[in-house]
């Protein structure tokens, strides 16, 4: 953009002579300047604990009615305010109080077919372990204004099922996996793995969380994992962290990492969040 401008103005130091197109050139910098500040990180930090986007934010001059400007920031297209009212705003939620899915969901009104695996070799699930998957699916399908739902079976013929919950024996530490949605298809393949030692409602917790990824959920708090006493950001990458609002982070199944008291129940993020996405 520069150079362009710099192009137009060597036709005119022929005409206009070099002193008049010094001042132009000038004007052309400082413009330019002008149009390419950025915002400071804490700024910009202050504006994403408000929940409000902060993509295509910038410095623009705001036309006042006498025909002057001033400095002042657009955020969201239409929305414009100085420096000191963005930092001084109250903020009434921190980022880990919302929920985010991912940009990819189950088809709308989808039945899962999910299969509590009981094959050998340490693949299937105990006793205890069924109970809890029986009680997550039971939770997902109690919910009202929700157009997915679950249809479990048991049983090791798992071929043309959507999902499928199985007991990973050779996995270190306590918790599961699973992945995201695609195609409009659940992840199917959820394990879970060193939960012996807890109680039933945890176990629920763990599957819970689990098929939450499976149809979209991220962590609650994927932008810094603290709920597992670290500060690490997971990132939105290209499966995206859209966020679904929310201000009771506490509460939520979704969060990165689980405590040994937990009740395997969803907090009202989490169904208010289901509901925003099916």
């Amino acid at each position: 953009m520069k150079k362009i401008k710099f192009m137009a103005l060597g036709s005119l130091c022929l005409i206009l002579g070099l002193q008049s197109c010094q001042t132009t050139e000038d004007s052309a910098i400082v413009e330019e300047e002008a149009l390419t500040k950025e915002l400071s990180t804490e700024l910009l930090e202050k504006l994403a604990q408000a929940q409000i986007n902060t993509d295509d934010v910038k410095y623009v001059d705001f036309l006042l009615p006498d025909g002057s400007t001033t400095e002042m920031i657009e955020v969201e297209g239409d929305i414009y305010m100085t420096e000191s009212q963005i930092l001084n705003m109250k903020t009434t939620a921190s980022e880990n109080s919302r929920n985010y899915r991912t940009n990819n969901l189950v088809s709308q009104g989808k039945t899962i077919t999910i299969i509590g695996y009981t094959g050998g070799g340490g693949y299937g699930l105990s006793s205890k372990e069924r109970t809890a998957l029986q009680w997550a699916v039971n939770n997902y399908n109690a919910l009202s204004g929700v157009s997915i739902s679950f249809q479990l079976t048991f049983g090791t013929n798992y071929s043309n099922k959507d999902m499928v919950v199985y007991h990973n024996p050779s996995q270190s530490g306590a918790g599961g996996s699973a992945g995201f949605p695609e195609n409009g298809n659940p992840y199917k393949w959820v394990q879970i793995y060193g939960l012996d030692n807890y109680d039933t409602n945890v176990v629920e917790h763990v599957i819970t969380h689990e098929i939450g990824h499976s149809v979209g959920f991220r962590h609650t708090d994927w932008f810094n994992r603290a709920s597992c006493g670290q500060n690490v950001n997971e990132g939105a990458g290209s499966i995206g962290a859209i966020d679904l609002g929310g201000n009771s982070p506490e509460t939520s199944v979704m969060l990165a990492c689980f405590s040994s008291n937990e009740d395997g129940e969803f907090g009202v993020d989490d169904i208010n969040g289901l509901q925003i996405m099916y």
